[in-house]
C-alpha cells in the first residue's frame, strides 16, 4: 500500500511516499480503508524525532507512519470483533499510521461515522476533538465560568470554545491573532489578541481573573494563565509540559475512547459544535500540510486526503 512516510527525523521534506506492506487484522482488530487523516502537531513532533524512540519501533530500519486520527470505511474484521461490518463507515484513533491508505486498530478505537458528516470533519474530529472533551471536563468547566483558552482559532480551541460554551461557561475568552478574532466571536468567544500584556487585555474583560485555562499555545502563555486564574488547579496545559512541572501544575490526563468519539460525533450532528477545515492536501502533499501545521496561527484543521471520493 502507499503511505507517507519517514525514514529519517528532520524538516516536513523527510516526509514521502512510500509502498510498505498492507497491515492485516489481529483477533479484536478492525483494518479501515483510510480515506482522510487529520493533521496533529504530535504528527510533527513525531516526524521531527521529538519523542521517545518506542513512538517509533524498528525505526529506521522499518519507516514510520504519521497520522493518529483518520475515517474511512471498514473492510476486513477480525476475530471478535462485534457491531462493525465490512462497509461500516468509521472514524477512529491511532497512534501512528493514519497517513495509509489502509490502517489496522483496535475494534474500541473507532466510531461510527454520521452520514453527514463530511470525511474531512470525521476525519479531523478525533485528536482535538477528543482532546478538548477531556480537557474541559478535568478543568471541571460548567455554569457561571469564566474561561481563558489559548490557542482559542486553532484545531483544539475551535472546540474547546464551543464545548465549553455547551457546559454552560457565562464568558469565554480566547487568544489568537488578529485576524482570526471575527472566527472566534463567530464561535461565542471574546477574542483577545495573545503575546505581551495579554494579562492586562484579560483583566480588562475579566477583572477578578478567570475560574479556569486552558492553554494550546506556549510557555509564556500558561504563565499568564496562572496568574489569572483563581484556582491554579483549573489550570491545564496541552502543550507545555515542562512549564507545568516547574509551576507546579497537575499534569493533563485522560484516554481517547470509541466511546467518548461516538459522543463527539453525535454534539456534532446536533449542532452543538463546527469544526473548520483550513487546508485539504492529497497523501503526495503531506509534507506540504506538516508546513502549514507548524506555520502555528491557521484557524481549524488540516486534513490528507488520502482517498476522498
Amino acid at each position: 500500500m502507499k503511505a507517507a512516510v519517514v525514514t529519517t527525523f528532520g524538516g516536513p521534506e523527510v516526509l514521502h511516499i512510500a509502498e510498505i506492506p498492507t497491515p492485516h487484522v489481529g483477533p479484536g482488530q478492525v483494518r479501515v480503508k483510510v480515506r482522510a487523516a487529520g493533521v496533529m502537531p504530535f504528527d510533527t513532533g513525531l516526524r521531527a524525532g521529538r519523542f521517545p524512540p518506542a513512538m517509533t519501533p524498528g525505526f529506521p530500519e522499518r519507516p514510520a507512519v504519521p497520522g493518529n486520527e483518520f475515517a474511512g470505511v471498514v473492510d476486513e474484521i477480525g476475530e471478535g470483533v462485534t457491531g462493525l461490518a465490512p462497509g461500516a463507515e468509521v472514524l477512529g484513533f491511532a497512534t501512528t499510521g493514519a497517513y495509509a491508505e489502509f490502517i489496522v486498530v483496535p475494534a474500541d478505537q473507532l466510531a461510527r461515522k454520521p452520514a453527514d458528516m463530511p470525511w474531512e470533519i470525521a476525519a479531523a474530529l478525533s485528536g482535538n476533538g477528543q482532546g478538548a472533551h477531556m480537557a474541559l471536563s478535568q478543568l471541571a468547566v460548567g455554569p457561571g465560568d469564566t474561561v481563558l483558552i489559548n490557542a482559542a482559532a486553532g484545531g483544539l480551541g475551535t472546540i474547546a470554545v464551543q464545548l465549553a460554551k455547551a457546559r454552560g461557561a457565562a464568558t469565554v475568552i480566547g487568544t489568537a491573532s488578529e485576524r482570526n478574532h471575527d472566527y472566534l466571536r463567530s464561535l461565542g468567544a471574546v477574542p483577545v489578541t495573545y503575546g505581551p500584556g495579554l494579562v492586562d487585555r484579560v483583566r480588562a474583560i475579566a477583572p477578578d481573573g478567570v475560574d479556569a485555562a486552558l492553554d494550546a499555545a506556549d510557555p509564556e502563555a500558561l504563565r499568564d494563565s496562572v496568574e489569572l486564574t483563581k484556582d491554579r488547579s483549573r489550570v491545564l496545559t496541552m502543550v507545555s509540559d515542562e512549564a507545568a512541572r516547574e509551576l507546579g501544575l497537575r499534569e493533563w490526563s485522560g484516554a481517547r475512547s470509541g466511546e467518548r468519539l461516538a459522543e463527539l460525533a453525535d454534539l456534532w450532528t446536533k449542532g452543538v459544535f463546527a469544526l473548520h477545515i483550513r487546508g485539504t492536501y492529497a497523501l503526495a502533499d503531506a509534507a506540504d500540510a506538516h508546513r502549514e501545521v507548524e506555520t502555528g496561527h491557521g484557524r481549524g484543521k488540516v486534513v490528507i486526503a488520502v482517498d476522498l471520493p
